[in-house]
């Protein structure tokens, strides 16, 4: 079940806040967190029913691992034994949904072999839900976790919310809060700042990201026809596309924790604004760069340990996390590269430092914008392709196609009232431009989503802007589409 759906705006989402604050109310505690337990595995296996035992056995192994660690106690070969074997199950059931038929192709084609694919398809959310339990895996290894029920366990990993496409949230962050009585009433404030992000995430998804997903599938499908301006146009697009559609998500997802009074880690922050590769780590998928961080990087040994062991900590943190991404070289490319980044970055770090703050920022906005080539490609010819276009000298006209997806319907509408219909139907290059214009104001000049939350105040403003998003949200979900990072 999509966020961008109308079943899940004009049913599930309400029935859900209604019957677990009913519930709640009448004081079912426990009744409330087995419903709202189930609603969450409704909407997990509403993509696809088989999917569900997968995440069940994953939650039901994980918790028998945290109680293995209680009766074995104190440290000891045996404790560790466990860690090992909650680590590997959860890596090995990860590398075989994710990774057997891309590690099978690389074999074949490296030895020569023929060995058969599997053609698995990859269950929605593993990845997400693998390193959140993962962590908690761990941090019950160094004893960290307090006694938690089942029930609170299994609602820690399946809270709908986040767990398609993150935020990556610990344990100490969410369950606490399904036990906090003050949290079982319904709160306006919260249900207001809710709906205010939610509206801002859907209009940022079917709104924007959409509109500009459409130049760059485009551009991606006919790469070999692109001239220099049309392949430019094609990686802004996805640039501004991903950046929609993931803060869309992460903002929706904020919301719908705020409408069940559950504070969500922030997992977007205006990245693009980032000054230095290593600030848009910070700010992009801020959960996923805390768990490598966390679990990843220190354990190595972090930046204790010299120049060289920093360096080579890094590269494999980053590596990790392009192969996290998806099974593909353009995702180990885009990663080592961004690692290299990363370490370059650190070393030259008085340089950087001695640079403008403009400069910085561009170098930095660049390559992410060339990156997401690799992101985004098929294969690394694809993405290079590409690149080799965007900086040929072949300057010809804009494709139509590209200019015709910046042509929302909703907006010819309102021309029409407004006796502008064919201003906007004359000159679309213009409407186009403006489109590029503003997306980049926004992201880059404007406060980002979260930001507004935390200044909302139920004003006659806010509220007409949150009803209107919603409202124009819902009636352009007619074109339903995914979010991009479920891919992933």
């Amino acid at each position: 079940m999509l966020f961008n759906s109308y079943l899940f705006v004009l049913f599930f989402l309400p029935v859900t806040a209604a019957g677990y604050f009913l519930l709640n109310r009448l004081k079912r505690y426990g009744l409330a967190e087995v419903f709202l337990l189930g609603m969450s595995l409704w909407f997990y296996a509403y993509f696809n029913v088989s999917y569900l035992p997968i995440m069940l056995f994953s939650i039901v192994f994980n918790y028998g691992i945290y109680r293995l660690f209680g009766v074995c106690g104190g440290v000891g070969a045996r404790r560790k034994g466990i860690l090992l074997l909650g680590i590997a199950c959860n890596l090995g059931v990860l590398f075989y949904f994710k990774y057997y038929d891309f590690f099978v192709e690389n074999v074949n084609a490296l030895f020569r072999t023929d060995m058969a694919l599997k053609g698995l398809l990859l269950p929605l959310g593993i990845s997400f839900f693998t390193f959140q339990q993962l962590s908690f895996v761990i941090d019950a290894y160094r004893g960290e976790i307090p006694d938690y029920s089942f029930l609170r366990y299994a609602l820690f990993v399946s809270f709908f919310p986040q767990l398609i496409a993150g935020p990556i949230v610990t344990h100490d962050e969410l369950v606490p809060q399904f036990s906090d009585m003050e949290k079982r009433r319904m709160d306006w404030r919260n249900l207001s700042q809710g709906l205010f992000i939610f509206s801002m995430g859907l209009a940022k998804k079917v709104l924007v990201a959409d509109m500009f997903g459409n130049a760059a599938n485009w551009g991606f499908a006919h790469y070999l026809e692109l001239n220099a301006p049309n392949a430019w146009l094609t990686i802004l697009s996805y640039t501004i596309q991903i950046y929609f559609d993931f803060s869309g998500y992460c903002d929706m997802a904020i919301g719908i924790g705020k409408l069940l009074n559950i504070d969500l880690p922030v997992n977007f922050h205006s990245p693009y604004k980032a000054l230095t590769i290593t600030e848009f780590w910070e700010r992009w998928h801020m959960t996923l760069t805390r768990f490598f961080t966390r679990y990843v990087y220190i354990p190595l040994g972090g930046n204790r340990k010299g120049t060289a062991r920093m360096c080579l900590n890094t590269m494999i943190v980053f590596l990790t996390s392009g192969l996290w991404h998806g099974a593909n070289w353009t995702f180990v490319l885009w990663g080592g590269v961004h690692g290299a980044f990363c370490v370059a970055a650190k070393v030259f770090a008085d340089f950087f430092k001695g640079l403008h703050p403009a400069l910085n920022w561009l170098v930095t906005f660049s390559f992410v914008n060339i990156m997401w080539v690799f992101f985004r490609a098929d294969s690394i010819l694809q993405a290079l392709v590409i690149l080799k276009r965007a900086v040929c000298l072949n300057m010809g006209a804009i494709d139509a196609n590209i200019i015709q997806a910046f042509q929302l319907k909703e907006i010819l509408y309102l021309a029409g009232k407004l006796g502008l219909d064919r201003l906007y139907r004359d000159f679309p290059q213009v409407w186009m431009a403006g489109c590029f214009a503003l997306a980049l104001v926004v992201l880059l000049g404007k406060r980002n989503s979260y930001e507004r939350m935390e200044r909302f105040s139920a004003r006659f403003s806010e509220g007409a802007l949150t009803a209107l998003l919603m409202v124009w949200g819902i009636f352009s979900l007619s074109g339903v589409s995914t979010f991009l990072y479920f891919n992933f």
